[in-house]
Parts: structure tokens; C-alpha cells; sequence
């Protein structure tokens, strides 16, 4: 077994590195023809060092970031070619190309940013905050009760920018010495006022059921996945309903790490794809795209793990069902929402049909949904997050100058 583990393990690093390499000769192709933003023109960056797998926790700030940019220069910086490539095809902002620290020093030199905002704790975050003129600003991909959101790693920014208030309470429990009134600012979910887009199935009778499973984690504490317990039992009993449609949204990563994980969400695609050939009315959907809205607004009940997920479709405030981990070393937060939750355990999957149909027509269910929408997000009418985040970047800046000034390089 150890030897079949090496040489999987030898494939994968090949794969890698052959893909690396065709990233960076496409990219050295493509650049020299690439818009480079004037020197002195970014007041505002967005520093994303992973790769093409985790594109998913900056497209979900394509939009505000595009609105925001009317009013204040924006740029992506990336550190990764197969990322780059990624982002000269759909950022809605110009993107920088800083493969090397030298890249970086340059971009700062010429750009000379006054805020980086930050989207995810990647450890290359430190290779720009090393740059101690602008504000560096951890905004994160996604509200949640994970333990990622109460990492100590919030106090290596300058400020945070939060959800509402559950974020806040999370903080101050979490965090020794945390200055919460100072750091943080509430935004709500400025993503959620850009859920849109076109459904790709018709308007029917049919009980839309978006299933959004996170992927197996990379440690026994996170193992929030639900694919492999819950989620073929999931699908199997979904599709075999003629009176319910399945969307099925995985995350981007599920199975990175885990055959069998891996091997059960090909097993959910190919039962959709059978599904819609038995029955081509059904419009079952296998949804991977890069663009999140419509999966969490259309559909009439989602399922989901332990993640981010949960909270979109929170602000959403439509019926929710969450999966309860198998594992008992998976670290489940239960003082905020997830206290109140409409659990799905593993053995209870078969079932779910029946779960799906409650949910839908809960009164009650829906009441606690809206107080939870309000201590998450506080106001989400259509444009009040986003009002906020606009708000917040501007207090920011009007303290940037006064830094500034106070210290003689205004």
C-alpha cells in the first residue's frame, strides 16, 4: 500500500508540474499583449497567491469589486500562472502578474496601494504584508461558523472587514486581546446583492433541491463533507423523485485528497447525467461553474454542510437543511446558527425527500431563519451591504490620509 500511495502521489506532482509548466509558457505568450494599469492608478489591490483551485474565493468578489472600482482604481494581484490565465479571461478589474517577491516590490513601488484586501489566510499573504504604508485588509470568501473564522491570524491585518454580529461575538470569544471595536467593520454580505442569473431549467411544479456539499477538509477537525455519507443517498433519492429537480453544486476541491470522497461525487454526476437521459423533462443540473446566485435564490431548499454556504443562503432566507457530520473529531461550533439547524444526520438520508418537503412549508422553520439572517448580516435589503463595504472603504482611506499627513507623507 505505501508503494501504490508514492507513486500516486509521484503522478500527481508530474500532472502538476506539467500543467505548471504549459500555465507559464501560455501565460508568457499572452502577457506582453496584456493591459498594464498606469503607474500611480491602484488605490486599491486585491492579493490572491493561490492557485486555479481556489479561484472560487475571489470570483465571489468579481462584483463588488467591479462596482467599487467605479469610484476607486482596483487590481487583483496574482501569483500563480494557471490563476493569472484565469483571471485575464473574467476579471471584471485590470490583474498584476507578480510571480516573484521582486514582482511585487515593483508593483508596490509603482501602484503604491493604499489598501490590499486579502481573501482567503494563504501563507504567501505574508509576502505582501511585509509593505507597511497602506491598510491591509482581511475580507475573507465567506461568512461561517468554521474555526477558520476565529484563527489568530485576524490580528496579523491592519483591520477585518465582518459580517454582522454573530462575526463579531465569534471574535471576541476566540481572540485574547483583540481590539473588535478598533479592527473589525460590519459590511454584511455585500456578494448576496449580486445573486443573479437565468436558471438553466424551465419554471415547473418541481421542488428545486440545491445540494452544495463542501469538500472532505485536509484535517480530522474540518471533515465537514458530506458527499461520501450523505450525499449519494442524497442524490439517489432526489432523482428517483418526480416531483423534485436536484442541483448539485460540490465544492471546486472535493476529492483532492480522498479516493473514496472523489469517487462518490463522480458517482452523483454520472446518477444526474442517467437521471435526465431516463428523463430529459427533469433538468437535473450538475452545476460547476464560476458563477454563485441563482443555485442559492431559485431553489426552494438547500442542503448544505458546514461552510460558507450555509450563510449565502441565509442572507437568502429560504429553507436550509445542514448536513451533521459523521466524523466526531469534526469540530462543529454550536453556539451561533448552527445551535438551531435543521440537521440532516447520515443515517437519516434516506429519508430526505420527506425532510425536503417539511422544510419547504415550515412557518416556523422560516421564522428562526429570518432571525438568523439579521444577527449574521444585519440588513440585507437589496444595496445595504453593499452601501456598507462602500462606507467602509472610505473610512479607511479618510484614515490612510490622516496617517498619512500625520506623518508627514500625505
Amino acid at each position: 500500500m505505501p508503494i501504490i500511495q508514492d507513486v500516486r502521489t509521484a503522478v500527481r506532482l508530474a500532472d502538476r508540474l506539467l500543467k505548471s509548466r504549459r500555465s507559464r509558457r501560455e501565460l508568457a505568450r499572452r502577457l506582453p499583449s496584456a493591459p498594464v494599469p498606469a503607474p500611480g492608478t491602484i488605490e486599491i489591490a486585491v492579493y490572491f497567491a493561490d492557485g486555479p483551485v481556489n479561484m472560487y474565493q475571489v470570483r465571489q468578489w468579481y462584483a463588488p469589486l467591479a462596482e467599487l472600482a467605479a469610484t476607486h482604481p482596483v487590481a487583483i494581484v496574482s501569483r500563480s500562472p494557471g490563476t493569472m490565465l484565469t483571471l485575464l479571461e473574467e476579471s471584471p478589474v485590470p490583474v498584476v502578474y507578480a510571480r516573484q517577491v521582486v514582482d511585487l516590490e515593483r508593483f508596490v513601488d509603482e501602484q503604491a496601494p493604499k489598501i490590499v484586501l486579502y481573501v482567503n489566510q494563504n501563507a504567501r499573504n505574508f509576502q505582501m504584508m511585509r509593505y507597511g504604508r497602506m491598510w491591509h485588509v482581511f475580507v475573507n470568501h465567506g461568512e461561517s461558523d468554521k474555526m477558520y473564522m476565529t484563527t489568530n491570524q485576524f490580528k496579523a491585518y491592519d483591520y477585518a472587514l465582518i459580517a454582522g454580529d454573530a462575526a463579531r461575538d465569534r471574535l471576541a470569544e476566540a481572540l485574547w486581546d483583540y481590539d473588535l471595536d478598533g479592527r473589525t467593520i460590519a459590511i454584511g454580505r455585500p456578494q448576496a446583492d449580486h445573486f443573479a442569473g437565468d436558471a438553466p431549467y424551465p419554471s415547473d411544479d418541481r421542488t428545486v433541491v440545491l445540494y452544495a456539499p463542501t469538500w472532505e477538509g485536509d484535517r480530522a477537525a474540518a471533515a465537514y463533507g458530506s458527499i461520501a455519507t450523505h450525499g449519494t443517498t442524497i442524490a439517489d433519492r432526489v432523482l428517483a423523485s418526480p416531483a423534485h429537480r436536484l442541483v448539485y453544486r460540490p465544492h471546486p476541491r472535493s476529492g483532492v485528497s480522498d479516493a473514496v470522497y472523489k469517487a462518490a461525487h463522480e458517482r452523483i454526476v454520472a446518477a444526474i447525467a442517467s437521471a435526465n437521459a431516463a428523463d430529459p423533462s427533469a433538468h437535473h443540473v450538475y452545476d460547476d461553474g464560476a458563477d454563485l446566485g441563482w443555485q442559492l435564490a431559485d431553489a426552494d431548499v438547500a442542503i448544505t454542510d458546514i461552510s460558507a454556504m450555509i450563510y449565502d443562503r441565509l442572507a437568502v432566507g429560504r429553507p436550509l437543511i445542514v448536513t451533521r457530520p459523521v466524523s466526531p473529531e469534526a469540530d462543529v461550533d454550536e453556539r451561533g446558527y448552527l445551535s438551531d439547524a435543521n440537521w440532516l444526520l447520515a443515517e437519516d438520508a434516506t429519508d430526505v425527500v420527506a425532510r425536503i418537503d417539511a422544510a419547504a412549508h415550515d412557518a416556523e422553520e422560516l421564522a428562526k431563519l429570518r432571525h438568523w439572517v439579521q444577527r449574521y448580516f444585519g440588513d440585507t435589503t437589496p444595496g445595504a451591504a453593499t452601501a456598507r463595504l462602500h462606507a467602509a472603504v472610505e473610512r479607511l482611506l479618510t484614515r490612510w490620509h490622516e496617517v498619512a499627513a500625520g506623518r508627514g507623507e500625505a
